[in-house]
C-alpha cells in the first residue's frame, strides 16, 4: 500500500471513529435527558405528595384542635352561649362588658397599659370569677367587630376546661415552659367564631416562677400588640394568699374583681386591691346575688372607675 493509501484509510478511520464518537455522545445525552425528566418527574410526585399530607395534616389538626362547645348544657347552667341565653343575665353583661370596651378601645385606652388586658379574679376562693370570667368571654364573642381570647391563668386550679366541657390541653405553662414551638401551638379556636382559648395546661411546682417570668412578660405584650381588636380575658388565681395574681396585674391593663354578695368582707376586697398595680382600671362584679320578681335586672350589680 502506498503512503498517499495509508494516508487516506487513516483519515477514514478517523472519521468513521469522530462518528462513532458523536452517536456515542448523541445516546448519552438521550439518556441523561431521559434520566432527568424521570427525575423531575418523581420529584414532582414526592413534592405534590408532600404538600398534599402537609395540608391533609394542617386539615386534620385544625379539626383536632376546635373545641366544641356544647351550647345546651351551658344555657342551662346560666352561660351566655348565643343571643338567645337568658335576658337578665344578656343585659348584666352588656353593660359589664361595655365598660370593659369602652376603657380597651376608647379615650381612657390611652391612660392604660395594654388596655385591652383583662384579669378577673376575686378576694378568695369559690366567689364566682371563672363564671364571670366565661361570660365575659362568650358576650363579647357576641360583638360584630371583636374578637376575644379566653386564657385560664389560674393554673393552680384549673377550671375552664370543666366549665366549658372539654379534656384538658397543652396550654399557657406549655408555653412558658417552652415544650411548644409557638404560641399558635396553644391557642384553640372554638364553636364560636370570635372566641379562643388558652387552657392553663398541665400542673408543674415552679408556677409562680413562671408566671413571673420575662416570658410571661412578652407573651403579654405579644397578645396585647398581636391582635389590637381583641380582648384577651385572664381568669387568674384567687388575690389573697397567692402571690401570682399581683404579679399578673402588672402585665394588663383592667381588672375586674368578683365579690359574692353576703360572703364577701369588705376588709378582704381592700386588702386584694391593695396589691393590685395601682396603675390600671379597676371594676367590681357583684356576683350571686338575691333577684327579687320586681328586679328583672338585678342579678348582678358593677362598678367602675381608675384605682387611686
Amino acid at each position: 500500500m502506498s503512503t498517499i493509501e495509508k494516508a487516506l484509510a487513516k483519515q477514514k478511520q478517523a472519521a468513521q471513529d469522530n462518528k462513532n464518537n458523536i452517536e456515542a455522545q448523541d445516546i448519552n445525552l438521550r439518556q441523561n435527558d431521559d434520566s432527568t425528566k424521570h427525575q423531575g418527574k418523581v420529584q414532582s410526585e414526592v413534592t405534590q405528595a408532600s404538600l398534599k399530607d402537609t395540608t391533609s395534616t394542617e386539615t386534620l389538626r385544625a379539626e383536632k384542635e376546635t373545641i366544641v362547645l356544647n351550647g345546651e348544657h351551658l344555657t342551662e347552667r346560666g352561660f351566655i352561649f348565643s343571643a338567645n341565653s337568658a335576658h337578665h343575665i344578656q343585659e348584666e353583661f352588656r353593660h359589664i362588658k361595655r365598660k370593659l370596651i369602652n376603657n380597651a378601645f376608647g379615650p381612657t385606652a390611652k391612660t392604660l397599659k395594654h388596655s385591652n388586658l383583662i384579669m378577673v379574679s376575686s378576694s378568695n376562693p369559690n366567689e364566682g370569677k371563672t363564671f364571670i370570667s366565661i361570660n365575659l368571654a362568650l358576650s363579647i364573642a357576641l360583638e360584630q367587630d371583636k374578637t376575644v381570647l379566653l386564657v385560664d391563668a389560674d393554673v393552680l386550679r384549673p377550671s375552664i376546661h370543666r366549665e366549658l366541657e372539654f379534656e384538658s390541653k397543652q396550654g399557657l405553662l406549655e408555653y412558658l415552659l417552652d415544650e411548644v414551638s409557638s404560641l399558635s401551638d396553644v391557642i384553640y379556636n372554638t364553636s364560636i367564631d370570635n372566641l379562643k382559648l388558652i387552657p392553663a395546661g398541665k400542673p408543674h411546682h415552679l408556677t409562680n416562677e413562671l408566671l413571673a417570668s420575662a416570658k410571661m412578660a412578652s407573651l403579654a405584650e405579644e397578645l396585647a400588640q398581636r391582635y389590637p381588636d381583641r380582648i384577651v380575658i385572664f381568669d387568674c388565681p384567687p388575690i389573697l394568699g397567692v402571690t401570682e395574681t399581683p404579679v399578673l396585674s402588672s402585665l394588663v391593663g383592667q381588672a375586674v374583681v368578683v365579690v359574692e354578695e353576703l360572703k364577701t368582707k369588705v376588709d378582704d376586697v381592700k386588702k386584694a386591691v391593695s396589691q393590685l398595680n395601682e396603675d390600671i382600671a379597676v371594676g367590681f362584679v357583684m356576683n350571686k346575688t338575691i333577684r327579687s320578681k320586681k328586679d328583672e335586672y338585678g342579678y348582678y350589680g358593677y362598678g367602675y372607675g381608675k384605682k387611686n
